[in-house]
C-alpha cells in the first residue's frame, strides 16, 4: 500500500426502506469494520436525501479519522448517457444524477454500482467464492440481478449493466411448455425473467398452477406436506432458473455461482438446481457449484466499500 493510498473506504448501501453505512479500516489486505450507522431512507426528498447521507458520513470520517472515498450501492440503473438514475425503488432518485449530486454534497470521490454488483464483489472477497478465478453472483429476491467478477474485480461492461440477468426474455419454448401469460415488466420490456424466477414469480407461478397466493417458503412448506400442486410448482421454478443459470454458464463461464436474495434461503435450490441447469447445457459441460451466500444481505455495504477501493486505490 502507498503512502497516498486512502487507509479507509465508506461503503453505503441504499434500500427503498433503509440506508445503510459501514466504515472500513484497509490495512492493504482487507477491510476492517470501524463504524456501522443504519437511518430511514429518505424516499421522496432529493435534498432531504443528500443531507442524510452528509450526515451519515460526516460521522463515518470521525469514527475512523479521516475523509474516506465513499462506495455507494443503489437499486436500479443508471442511463450510461445522461448519468441519471432509472428504475430506483427510491423515488427521490428517479431521473437524478445521484453520482454527480453525491460526489458534490460531500466533496469527495464517490463509486457508485447497483446493489446485485455489490453483493457479487462482497462474495468474491472473503465471501462463498473467495479465491475463484471467476465467480458470478445471482440475487433471486424481489427481482432478479446479479454482478459478475473475474480475479476479484467487478466487471461492469459498457452499460454499467453486466449482470442484468433478470431482464433476458424467457424463452418462447417455456412459455408454450407451460402456457404462461407474457407478463408486462417494470423495466418497460414483456417476458423478463425476474416476472417468474423472483420471489413474486415463483408466487405468480404457483397461482398459475391452480394453487393460492403463497410466499415461496410456504409453497416448500405444502410440497412437504404432500401437496401436488406445490411440487409441481417447485419443480417448475427449478427447471424456469435452471434454464436462466445454465444460460449464465454458457455466456460467462463462471466458476462458482452464488446466490443471493430471500430465495438463496431456499435450501432445495442447492439440490434441484444442478440437475436442473444440465438438462439446458450440452455434454461435457460442467455445472459450476452453486452456493449460499456468506455475507447475504449484510454485504451490501462490505461490496459498496469495495467497489470504492477497486475504483480508488493507487496500484
Amino acid at each position: 500500500m502507498t503512502n497516498s493510498e486512502p487507509r479507509g473506504y465508506h461503503g453505503i448501501d441504499i434500500g427503498g426502506t433503509k440506508i445503510e453505512l459501514v466504515a472500513f479500516a484497509d490495512n492493504g489486505h482487507e477491510l476492517k469494520e470501524v463504524h456501522r450507522e443504519r437511518i430511514a431512507t429518505p424516499g421522496t426528498d432529493f435534498a432531504e436525501f443528500l443531507l442524510a447521507i452528509q450526515g451519515l458520513v460526516g460521522r463515518a470520517d470521525k469514527a475512523l479519522g479521516l475523509r474516506a472515498p465513499v462506495g455507494v450501492g443503489l437499486p436500479g440503473v443508471i442511463d450510461s448517457a445522461t448519468g441519471r438514475q432509472l428504475s430506483s425503488n427510491v423515488p427521490a432518485l428517479n431521473g437524478r444524477a445521484v453520482a454527480h449530486a453525491l460526489k458534490d454534497a460531500l466533496e469527495r470521490p464517490v463509486a457508485i454500482g447497483n446493489d446485485c454488483q455489490c453483493f457479487a464483489l462482497s462474495e468474491a472477497h472473503g465471501g462463498a467464492a473467495h479465491g475463484q478465478p471467476t465467480m458470478f453472483g445471482a440475487i433471486i429476491g424481489t427481482g432478479a440481478g446479479g454482478g459478475y467478477c473475474v480475479d476479484g474485480r467487478l466487471l461492469r461492461g459498457a452499460n454499467g449493466v453486466a449482470g442484468e440477468w433478470g431482464h433476458w426474455p424467457l424463452p418462447a419454448s417455456q412459455f408454450a411448455a407451460a402456457a404462461l401469460p407474457v407478463l408486462d415488466c417494470p423495466c418497460g420490456r414483456r417476458g423478463c425473467l425476474e416476472r417468474y424466477v423472483s420471489g413474486p414469480g415463483m408466487s405468480r407461478l404457483h397461482l398459475h398452477l391452480g394453487g393460492g397466493d403463497e410466499t415461496p417458503a410456504a409453497i416448500v412448506a405444502q410440497a412437504r406436506a404432500g401437496s401436488a400442486i406445490a411440487a409441481k410448482t417447485m419443480a417448475l421454478h427449478a427447471d424456469l432458473l435452471g434454464h436462466a443459470l445454465a444460460t449464465l454458464v454458457l455466456t460467462l463461464d463462471p466458476h462458482a455461482i452464488v446466490l443471493g436474495g430471500g430465495l438463496s434461503q431456499l435450501a432445495h435450490l442447492y439440490d434441484q438446481l444442478p440437475a436442473a441447469m444440465r438438462r439446458h447445457l450440452f455434454p461435457g459441460v460442467r455445472v459450476p457449484p452453486i452456493l449460499p451466500p456468506k455475507f447475504g444481505d449484510a454485504g451490501g455495504a462490505r461490496g459498496a466499500a469495495l467497489l470504492a477501493r477497486q475504483q480508488f486505490a493507487t496500484p
